[in-house]
């Protein structure tokens, strides 16, 4: 409640930050910018409650006021008329009100818009080219037509068959119809004259947002399950042009030798995309679970899978067919996991602290080996080229290097921190390790030694980590944000990466060295180049 929220004004042309406003309380709940990009009208959310009036040009705010009466609900949307800078709309939940602005007087004056009987929260605003009237979406489903001049109600449909999950977004073509977004996924063309749907399309999750291409013969739309559409609006089906995860993205992999694939999971799927265009080949869903881990087996015909109902599931990068799963791999879930080299055991971490040997055959996967030293969540799991070898990194604050022909440890680090992710050098003769003390350590594999401790951030959890394959750089990422390329010999910081806007979960260093893949909790997915490029 006490720090303020942004609103940043960006100049698109140039790409850069035209102006930072600051004034509003916790949250901006919308914006809309006047017709002649004179003013910016701002909303603030629940608890601030106030629409505040900005001059674009000289940055300053012009008047503000409480954007409800008392007794009324919060506003939840803003727009300004079409014709005039001075006029535009808040509407929310028990709330709709059409505001002139004073700037002689620097006021800004309400009316109440009266809808007589109907009680509604409304949750979208769209007006008219003409700026006669005004559509308001609502949460139950149908569209109010409100009058510009009287703020009275015109009328409201559609009568029966409302729009399930209520309105989202509204959009007036040039026609005179309006396309309308439900939270059911659900875009309809309806005639203004009724509001009766004219075409349906369904979509994939929530539609957010619709913006018009030109006079509306194009036009693009945005969903809650993070896709965007593009539409021709003579033959009204849609076209998938963008997607992304709408959850956490929890970990990426790269298959065996290749940088044109890779892998990311995330709550209920798992998807694989195209590194040259960043498109999606494949999604593979697996509704109600999360997915913590994945790993492509080296010979390129199954991705293993680490889910939070305790489960080890392998699906055919081909068609995201399943191949097979292990029930109850681990009872706390199955939160790290690991493939050796011949494709024929899998090494599995689970939140108990258990790290499980797994021998996989053709028709069956049985366990050979429970190794119970861990006291907390398994985090991370490498393994040795040879595959007799690999180390393990948990929340308990030790790594522990298992010898996995033998089923015994061979070698702990202890250190006072939660341990994210640890990885060999190369040479395997060193592993480095970080987590929630922000320290990059380097530790003999021989005898548990520390060799070597960094400064890895100065705030908040290093969460990911990889080495290029030679061994001379290796990359960071976490709760800065911030993706940092270091050098093995010198442990000094060579390039930092800055574009997320939420913690990172996991990155890696493609097999060609030339791309970072970086994935973080809001979703994101970021791609980028390789400061150190090999030599070919």
């Amino acid at each position: 409640m006490g720090f303020k929220a942004d609103i940043i004004v960006w100049n698109y042309a140039e790409r850069s930050r035209h102006a930072k406003l600051i004034l509003h309380m916790a949250k901006v709940e919308a914006v809309a910018i006047s017709p002649n990009d004179l003013y910016l009208v701002s909303l603030g959310g629940q608890d601030d409650d106030s629409v505040v009036i900005w001059n674009l040009e000289t940055k300053h705010s012009i008047c503000g006021s409480p954007s409800t009466i008392p007794t009324a609900g919060h506003a939840l949307t803003v727009k300004f008329a079409n014709q005039t800078d001075n006029v535009f709309i808040t509407g929310g939940n028990g709330t709709l009100r059409l505001w002139q602005l004073d700037l002689p007087n620097r006021k800004i004056r309400p009316t109440e818009c009266q809808t007589g009987q109907l009680k509604r929260i409304i949750t979208c605003v769209e007006i008219a080219d003409s700026d006669a009237f005004f559509y308001c979406g609502t949460t139950t489903g149908d569209v109010l037509v409100i009058s510009m001049k009287t703020g009275l109600l015109k009328t409201y449909g559609p009568i029966k068959d409302k729009f399930s999950l209520g309105i989202t977004a509204i959009m007036e073509l040039k026609s005179g119809d309006i396309l309308i977004g439900t939270g059911d996924g659900v875009l309809a063309l309806c005639k203004a004259s009724n509001l009766k749907p004219i075409k349906k399309v369904k979509v994939d999750g929530a539609v957010n947002s619709i913006t018009l291409r030109g006079q509306g013969h194009q036009f693009f739309i945005g969903t809650g399950s993070c896709q965007m559409y593009r539409f021709n609006y003579t033959e009204f089906k849609e076209e998938l042009i963008a997607t992304c995860h709408s959850d956490a993205v929890l970990d990426v992999a790269f298959p065996c030798g290749t940088s044109d694939l890779f892998c990311t999971c995330s709550k209920a799927e798992i998807r694989i995309w195209y590194t040259p265009n960043n498109k999606e080949l494949l999604r593979i869903t697996v509704p109600n679970m999360t997915c913590h881990a994945i790993e492509f087996m080296p010979d390129g015909r199954s991705i293993i899978s680490a889910w939070n109902d305790g489960k080890i599931r392998a699906f055919t990068p081909e068609t995201g067919k399943l191949m097979y799963i292990i029930h109850s791999a681990h009872h706390q879930g199955v939160t790290a996991i690991a493939v050796t080299g011949d494709c024929k055991r899998i090494v599995s971490g689970g939140g108990e602290g258990q790290v499980r040997v797994w021998e996989i055959a053709q028709r069956s996967q049985k366990m050979l080996a429970a190794m119970k030293e861990h006291s907390s969540t398994v985090s991370c799991i490498k393994i040795k080229k040879n595959d007799r070898e690999c180390v393990t990194a948990s929340l308990d604050g030790t790594c522990i290097i298992w010898d996995i022909l033998r089923f015994a440890r061979n070698q702990m680090v202890l250190a006072n921190t939660l341990f994210k992710c640890v990885c060999y050098h190369p040479e395997e003769y060193q592993i480095i390790t970080s987590g929630k003390d922000r320290k990059v350590g380097y530790w003999e594999v021989y005898d548990g030694l520390m060799i070597r401790e960094l400064e890895g951030s100065l705030s908040g959890s290093i969460n990911g980590m990889d080495i290029t394959p030679d061994g001379s750089y290796y990359s960071t990422g976490g709760e800065d944000k911030l993706v940092k390329v270091w050098g093995y010999d010198e442990g000094e910081v060579t390039h930092v990466g800055i574009g997320h806007s939420g913690t990172i979960n996991r990155l890696k260093i493609s097999p060609d060295m030339i791309h970072i893949i970086s994935v973080s909790t809001d979703g994101a997915i970021l791609r980028w180049k390789f400061p150190h490029l090999k030599k070919t």
